[in-house]
């Protein structure tokens, strides 16, 4: 098993499977689920312990719990030992005809989310679960105290915050004590870091695991073009002999050991290449030279 990395009271995998692709898309395709369950079975035997869902991850409105319903079959059809697999899922946005979008992280939605969330997932206990995104109408705070009460219930193990900046870490950490946030997740990839750098950094003062969405720059051509748009990406993946995409997730690995990146797949080759990553070792220079490169302090 290769190195681990700690996330709140789990040690998993320093990379992640990011499910959403299985469920959506910036092309607007759906992967076939047979497709989806190799894809996750691919990262289990490459090494991956961490697999990151979440309620709305679907094709469409009324198809909520899509993609965890994925996840938890093909972790029932893996020839593995389940226990070692951490899975995180998230609550707070809504869907609603006929492509409707919302937020609610009233006490109420949150624990009928996280529910439904665990009976998907065919779990007790849901490792870790997120706020998906600020709901702008209520008191962020409340929000953070309504997954308190969960975690407390026994609904939930550890708690995470998404998309969320320096000010809302801060209030988490108020609510629940240092210690008490297990994990940030925010996009953070060599095109986008003018604000989630600071957030990284902050992390790592107050030993949060900071886990990178779209950590190579999206489904949308970012993932596949990163060594195109970044020369510096590029010569240190040909000095290696290996992908950009894994010289990019080894960078970020580097940025810190709080540093969990959760590379989207829906093919398994690609997060078989990607799983590479967590055993190629940069030099310091190589570090530095892609920071001084792509950071935009």
């Amino acid at each position: 098993m290769t190195k681990q990395r700690t996330l709140g009271q789990f040690r998993v995998s320093p990379l992640g499977l990011g499910a959403m692709p299985f469920s959506m898309n910036n092309d607007g395709t759906t992967t076939p689920r047979e497709q989806g369950i190799a894809t996750v079975h691919a990262a289990l035997d490459a090494g991956v312990r961490l697999i990151d869902t979440a309620d709305i991850y679907a094709p469409s409105w009324d198809a909520v719990g899509h993609n965890e319903e994925i996840v938890a079959e093909a972790l029932a059809a893996w020839s593995g030992d389940r226990s070692e697999v951490v899975v995180a899922t998230k609550g707070g946005i809504t869907r609603h005809e006929p492509d409707g979008w919302g937020r609610d992280a009233s006490p109420a939605h949150l624990r009928r989310a996280a529910e439904a969330s665990a009976t998907r997932l065919g779990v007790d206990t849901i490792d870790l679960y997120y706020l998906h995104r600020p709901d702008r109408t209520r008191v962020y705070a409340d929000a953070i105290e309504a997954l308190a009460q969960l975690k407390a219930d026994g609904l939930i193990a550890e708690i995470g915050i998404s998309n969320a900046n320096v000010e809302e870490i801060d209030i988490a950490l108020e609510v629940l004590g240092e210690g008490g946030l297990a994990a940030v997740q925010n996009e953070f990839s060599p095109k986008f870091n003018h604000t989630s750098l600071s957030e990284l950094e902050h992390c790592g003062e107050h030993g949060i695991a900071f886990l990178p969405w779209s950590p190579l720059g999206g489904t949308g051509g970012g993932a596949a073009a990163v060594g195109e748009r970044f020369a510096a990406i590029a010569q240190v993946a040909d000095a290696h002999g290996v992908s950009p995409q894994q010289v990019t997730l080894a960078w970020e690995l580097a940025l810190g050991d709080h540093v969990i990146p959760i590379p989207g797949a829906s093919r398994p080759a690609s997060i078989t290449d990607s799983a590479l990553a967590m055993e190629l070792d940069l030099t310091q220079d190589e570090v530095e030279r892609i920071s001084a490169a792509v950071l935009q302090r």
